[in-house]
């Protein structure tokens, strides 16, 4: 998957190039790998008393994240085969951060065999802010069940799911999600229980699905460019919706009514209000 996930960009270029006549030489760079080593990842709770920040700094291969760390505030495994992969653990106070080592390709990567690159972790349900930046990798996240007062996450070319299994123990104040060519579906983003969601694509395929118990109200910012957009909304949840979209369509299933460029679906309890700004594209409204 990771290989495709690769060539897509790099075909999208070399189609550009051929049609502008236009020849590129890329230049290829052998990577060296070694025997694939399984190291295991414990880094303790900071002592510090200020806000914890965890950072997770990752790149190219497969990250998986899950609730269930006991005693340390991230527990996992990191697999790689090439040396330069082997993680580092930075700490300054109530900051941390955890980043891949120090590979540098100027050119296209030959790796000698086949490339592994895997991170599989589970956090700590303890009060924190998340950031997760990534590059072109595939991704599995449960992030339900945890205290998380912020999340943002950001990668390029990727597949992620993120799933918010159970309600996030604490006011989550903002959600910020920035992806490129991509295909990324969130769901039971309820549970996540945020004031605040932005989501930011480019070319990609998008789904968010608001299922879950939405326990105040909230606002959605999606921001996206050539797009397919799926928003799915339980029946019963009261949600609004603007929409400026220019050559994008709208396609509506379920309770979803519409007034113009607002759309509406009747509900009770606490109001979500989605605006949507797409470039071009599809856009899809469901109920579940």
């Amino acid at each position: 998957m990771l290989t495709r996930k690769m060539f897509i960009p790099l075909l999208v270029l070399a189609i550009v190039t051929m049609a502008c006549g236009i020849t590129i030489n890329f230049p290829v760079e052998n990577v060296r790998t070694i025997p694939t080593v399984v190291e295991d990842v414990n880094i303790p709770l900071p002592a510090s008393t200020g806000a914890l920040q965890l950072t997770l700094a990752f790149g190219a291969g497969e990250l998986y994240l899950s609730p269930g760390a006991e005693t340390a505030l991230v527990e996992g495994t990191a697999t790689y085969n090439v040396e330069e992969l082997k993680p580092k653990v930075r700490v300054d106070g109530s900051q941390v951060r955890l980043e891949t080592g120090d590979l540098e390709i100027q050119g296209l990567p030959n790796f000698r065999s086949r490339f592994e690159h895997k991170w599989d972790l589970k956090l700590l349900d303890t009060p924190m802010e998340l950031t997760i930046n990534a590059g072109a990798y595939e991704g599995i996240f449960d992030l339900g069940g945890l205290s998380l007062h912020s999340l943002r996450i950001t990668d390029g070319a990727s597949d992620v799911e993120v799933d918010f299994s159970s309600p996030n123990h604490v006011l989550m104040d903002s959600l910020r999600y920035e992806t490129g060519a991509s295909s990324v579906r969130l769901t039971r983003l309820a549970n996540a229980n945020f004031e605040r969601l932005e989501f930011k694509g480019g070319a990609g395929s998008y789904t968010l699905d608001f299922s879950g118990e939405l326990q105040q109200d909230a606002t959605v910012t999606i921001d996206t460019g050539v797009s397919s957009v799926e928003l799915i909304v339980p029946e019963n949840v009261n949600a609004r919706l603007f929409f400026d979209g220019g050559l994008s369509n709208v396609d509506l299933s379920g309770a979803w009514e519409r007034n113009g460029n607002e759309y509406l679906l009747p509900g009770e309890g606490p109001r979500l209000t989605i605006n949507v700004n797409m470039g071009a594209g599809n856009l899809e409204l469901r109920n579940r």
